[in-house]
């Protein structure tokens, strides 16, 4: 008796895709309601009222968040009153988050060498949006507003030098964007290494003629 026809197994259920959504940034959380700002908190938001949109405390360090328009006056409170003398400016640095309208983060870093304490300020610009450059207030930021133009293509604006510093100066696109080719701007792109080797010695040979 011929052997019977076995059935076709079923085939497998295709798993469903899970559609990931692009982060939108950090959540900068709020202070704990028990815990009260410190007094160069209480000062800035006293002189400037409305120009601090979001106060955040984390691991014990705090952060205000303002606006790109109100920038340099909540900087100026910073560094003059007599509850802030944040003198220094440790850092400037940037994150990227694609998927907000608002995309960049541009976070200072602020030290008093007189009071011993940190903050930090944020503030959030769209894509081309000016940032006024802060190195009128603090001149150590200058290079860092250089970097952060450089590497995230923000917009900083009255910089009394604004150049690329760490890549070429005609490098195109700004290599920390979230969005950047991670194998570098395409259209200087080749996907045969020996005729990229090719057209390089060509240009070096052309340079020496």
């Amino acid at each position: 008796m011929p052997d019977e026809p076995r059935p076709t197994p079923p085939a497998a259920a295709r798993p469903v895709e899970k559609k990931i959504e692009a982060p939108s940034g950090p959540p900068d959380p709020p202070p704990p309601a028990d815990l009260a700002p410190p007094a160069f908190v209480t000062a800035a938001q006293a002189a400037l009222g409305g120009a601090i949109t979001q106060l955040s405390y984390w691991v014990g360090d705090w952060t205000i968040l303002t606006t790109p328009a109100r920038l340099l006056d909540l900087a100026r409170v910073l560094r003059d009153d007599p509850a802030c003398r944040f003198d220094f400016c440790s850092d400037v640095t940037a994150s990227d988050w694609p998927a907000r309208e608002s995309r960049f983060d541009v976070i200072y870093c602020l030290y008093s060498t007189r009071r011993r304490h940190r903050v930090r300020v944020k503030v959030r610009a769209a894509d081309g949006e000016p940032v006024p450059s802060v190195s009128g207030v603090w001149p150590a930021a200058n290079w860092l507003e250089r970097e952060v133009w450089d590497m995230f293509g923000v917009n900083v604006v009255n910089h009394p030098d604004r150049r690329r510093i760490l890549m070429p100066d005609d490098w195109q696109g700004h290599p920390q964007r979230k969005d950047y080719p991670l194998e570098g701007p395409g259209e200087l792109l080749l996907e045969d290494p020996l005729e990229w080797l090719r057209l390089r010695n060509a240009q070096s040979t052309a340079e020496i003629e």
